[in-house]
């Protein structure tokens, strides 16, 4: 449950939090753990939300809320190493204590559009960051989905984000099927070797499902295409382009897109929705 008094807090004003445990995932991924400074969660969210992160001194971003809101616990953040703040996150310890507020953004319509149906999950890199939160409400609420697969492909086994969870603990999910690739042989590495679109051409997914997609704009874009190629419609996918926000508000201006503020109107969109704003994203 959501510790604050009314439910309602004020989203521009950081809570403190503290980060209760780090998980190295690749060699420039880290999982942070992160509860209020009473040890409960600081505010509640749904799949595919984001939250600002603020590391006193150094400055704020945002970034996607990666655990479940079945998870009650903790929130986690799977933080790609790649700048000024994430470099100094990088270098924090357990027992720091941060700042947080959120969620921002719209949500993946996990309630609504997504139930009853069969999920394609498509990752690429750090992009498996926002879809962790839809796949494991999904494998929470297995009732709910019918078929679950799941394709994720980074540049080599030890940049596949979440390995261990998915290999020892999704797998094991009902009616749940993972395709792994990666971008080059590797010695030791005996799965699927190609980029994320060729492999998602190879399996031939049957068009009975909804899809969602997360990784770089380029995956995203040749993705696009191999799925309207197999007969999907773009109402059928789904994205996020979380990477754009910026105050979460919409009054920076640093996120619009044409018609559209990615913090306001996303970061999730339905594809569809992409081609009525400008090729920007």
């Amino acid at each position: 449950m959501c510790n604050c008094a009314n439910g309602n807090i004020d989203k521009l004003i950081p809570q403190l939090a503290v980060i209760t445990d780090i998980r190295t995932d690749t060699p420039d991924v880290k999982t942070f753990r992160v509860v209020g400074v009473d040890g409960k969660i600081n505010f509640d969210h749904k799949p595919g939300q984001c939250a600002m992160l603020t590391l006193p001194g150094i400055g704020e971003a945002m970034f996607s809320i990666t655990s479940s809101p079945t998870n009650t616990e903790y929130k986690e953040f799977s933080i790609k190493r790649c700048g000024t703040l994430t470099d100094a996150l990088h270098s924090v310890e357990v027992g720091q204590q941060i700042g947080i507020r959120g969620p921002y953004g719209k949500p993946f319509p996990v309630d609504t559009e997504f139930k009853g149906k069969n999920l394609l999950f498509i990752g690429g890199g750090i992009g498996i960051a926002p879809l962790r939160s839809v796949i494991n409400y999904a494998r929470d609420n297995r009732d709910d989905y019918g078929k679950i697969d799941v394709l994720y492909g980074s540049r080599s086994k030890e940049d596949l984000v979440d390995y261990e969870e998915m290999t020892n603990e999704w797998v094991k999910s009902r009616d749940f099927d993972l395709h792994l690739t990666i971008d080059r042989e590797q010695e030791g590495w005996d799965g699927h070797v190609g980029f994320v679109p060729n492999y998602l051409k190879e399996l031939k997914f049957d068009t009975n499902r909804i899809a969602i997609i997360c990784g770089p704009p380029i995956m995203i874009k040749f993705c696009l295409a191999a799925l309207i190629e197999m007969g999907f419609d773009k109402t059928q996918v789904y994205t996020t382009l979380e990477l754009k926000m910026k105050c979460g508000i919409g009054k920076c201006g640093r996120c619009n897109i044409g018609s559209k503020y990615v913090c306001k109107d996303g970061p999730v969109f339905r594809c569809d929705e992409l081609d009525e704003i400008p090729n920007e994203y």
